[in-house]
């Protein structure tokens, strides 16, 4: 037998992986992007305590490993009698690690928007949820498509490392594989195609997006 005839008769192990993964990847993108919205509201009201406590969380994630962060979350925790399944955890980290990355990329681009835009608004009368809802989001999400693709190529990749922690995703999958019959060429090429077709297929998504802001006319800042 062939060395692609066995990859192919592990097709199955691959295929249950790359579902682990776009699963893994989907929810925390938009429970990530969810919360980078979230803080990047509340930070409208200018509370000084609590900017710099989500500022403080920010540059933690920032300085710390993704895969230190998974760590802690499923060996780390259970010293303090919460455990998780290796899954949840993997999920977890991802969610709270991007969920501040796409924070900071909605701050930047906030920084840098228009106040002209804003004052307009107060003075028709918008309130500052609505403001934001209708002007400053669909403004600075457009203008922070190309940060954000990168920052979903980087939260695809980063379940690859949830392999170390159990979680059966691509990686694990073309490891396994590997491990059982010595072809790791031939296992990891597989893996590293559908990391790049998903890839591929994020690019044209954000492709789209921008097309779309660009006639909408959200491409000021």
């Amino acid at each position: 037998m062939s060395q692609w005839s066995i990859v192919w008769s592990a097709r199955e192990s691959f295929f249950n992986g790359l579902l682990s993964t776009l699963e893994l990847f989907i929810i925390a993108a938009v429970v990530g992007l969810f919360i980078g919205i979230v803080l990047c509201y509340i930070m409208e009201y200018q509370n000084r305590v609590i900017d710099r406590i989500i500022i403080a969380f920010v540059s933690l994630m920032r300085a710390v490993p993704f895969l230190i962060l998974a760590y802690l979350l499923y060996y780390g925790l259970p010293q303090l009698g919460i455990s998780m399944e290796a899954w949840t955890a993997g999920l977890l980290a991802l969610v709270i690690y991007h969920g501040a990355y796409f924070f900071e990329i909605l701050r930047s681009q906030r920084r840098i928007f228009s106040a002209g835009y804003i004052e307009a608004a107060v003075s028709q009368g918008f309130s500052r949820y609505k403001i934001f809802q209708r002007i400053i989001l669909p403004n600075i999400f457009s203008s922070a498509l190309p940060l954000m693709g990168n920052q979903l190529i980087i939260c695809l990749k980063d379940t690859a490392f949830l392999c170390i922690i159990t979680v059966q995703e691509i990686t694990a999958a073309a490891n396994s594989v590997q491990s059982t019959y010595f072809i790791p060429f031939n296992a990891f090429i597989v893996a590293i195609a559908l990391y790049w077709g998903i890839s591929i297929l994020l690019e044209l998504l954000i492709k789209r997006l921008s097309q779309y802001g660009n006639k909408r006319g959200m491409t000021h800042a």
